[in-house]
């Protein structure tokens, strides 16, 4: 455990174990019921991206740059979000 105090801020470097939903500390900590805490999560193996988002991405990914057949174009984005004179 780790504990540093400064700027009226506390920090403690505690190990967990995410089981279940829930973070459990490896240690006893002393908190009030309710406190908010920041977690930085540091993993020994990679985190995967939610699968529905890997899913999206990939189905974006495809989809043609320019449609011809709809009359619109990727080059016209800027006209359609900023008007006819474009983003400046």
């Amino acid at each position: 455990m780790n504990i540093k105090f400064g700027a009226g801020l506390m920090t403690i470097h505690v190990d967990a174990t995410y089981e279940r939903g829930t973070f459990r500390p490896a240690i006893p900590v002393t908190l009030e019921e309710g406190t908010h805490v920041v977690l930085t999560i540091e993993t020994e193996a990679p985190l995967r991206p939610p699968q529905r988002l890997v899913a999206s991405l990939a189905e974006i990914a495809a989809m043609p740059a320019q449609s011809p057949e709809d009359g619109f174009s990727g080059a016209d984005h800027d006209k359609i979000l900023y008007g006819s004179e474009g983003a400046r």
